[in-house]
């Protein structure tokens, strides 16, 4: 009969499965997936940056996997990909996210991200999904990929940038007609939408609107659901439609 240790050894142990999430329905969908899955244990879930912080700052078991939306309610989920990463190096992150634009995506993948899937195009058992990254793939939704190539294109063929000196007043450009579709934003999303549309990072809307960045996140996300858009291209495109934005071209 075999030594012990070499019949432990025979059986791989399960990957661990941390969650950060603040929406208790997509939590749930989470652990049922994970908990069927016999190559997977999991760990459990925070629902804000602080309870995750707290949770990566005890004597827990090192998560090998950590499932992250970056819409938290006290900040951004990119914190705690950082922090999760810095405190269990082997462990590997992936995002879930209804945040759907290019800058996300990047901005995630710095952080430590090996995987992005947009929630609307979430696959129906995540383990399986996990099992693949654990074995080396990069799991990433097809709208993403095609946002995020899009994104390269544009950074490779892009001239240079207008100096900002150039952009006009925000408060540019009066309109003649009450439009029914500019009450749809608050004044504040009016702006940020403004500034998106002119190619603006999160970094520069936060420091030119006097806003921290997590506090521009969530103008945005307000903006994606009034408009029903995913990304920053579709809400530009969705807002000139409905007449909240001109068309750069016609002053």
């Amino acid at each position: 009969m075999p030594p012990i240790d070499a019949m432990d050894l025979s059986v791989p142990r399960p990957w661990g499965v941390w969650v950060v999430e603040d929406d208790n329905h997509a939590r749930s969908f989470f652990e049922t997936s994970v908990r069927r899955s016999p190559q997977l244990q999991w760990l459990g879930g925070a629902g804000s940056v602080r309870e995750a912080l707290d949770w990566l700052k005890g004597d827990g078991v090192a998560p090998d996997v950590v499932l992250v939306d970056l819409g938290l309610p006290d900040g951004s989920g990119l914190d705690v990909i950082a922090a999760a990463v810095a405190r269990y190096p082997q462990c590997e992150p992936l995002v879930i996210s209804v945040f759907g634009d290019e800058e996300s995506v990047l901005a995630s993948i710095e952080a430590g991200a090996l995987g992005y899937i947009h929630k609307d195009a979430a696959p129906e058992d995540i383990a399986q999904t996990i099992l693949e990254m654990k074995a080396g793939a990069s799991p990433i939704s097809p709208m993403i990929a095609r946002r995020v190539l899009a994104r390269y294109r544009l950074l490779q063929t892009a001239s240079r940038p207008e100096p900002a000196a150039a952009v006009p007043p925000l408060s540019a450009g009066p309109v003649e007609k009450a439009d029914p579709g500019r009450s749809l934003l608050s004044g504040r999303e009016q702006e940020v939408l403004t500034l998106i549309a002119r190619g603006f990072s999160y970094a520069e809307i936060a420091r030119l609107q006097g806003l921290s960045v997590h506090t521009v996140q969530t103008h945005i996300k307000h903006l994606y659901g009034k408009l029903s858009v995913h990304s920053k291209n579709e809400a530009v495109f969705e807002a000139m439609r409905l007449g909240l934005l001109r068309h750069p071209g016609s002053d």
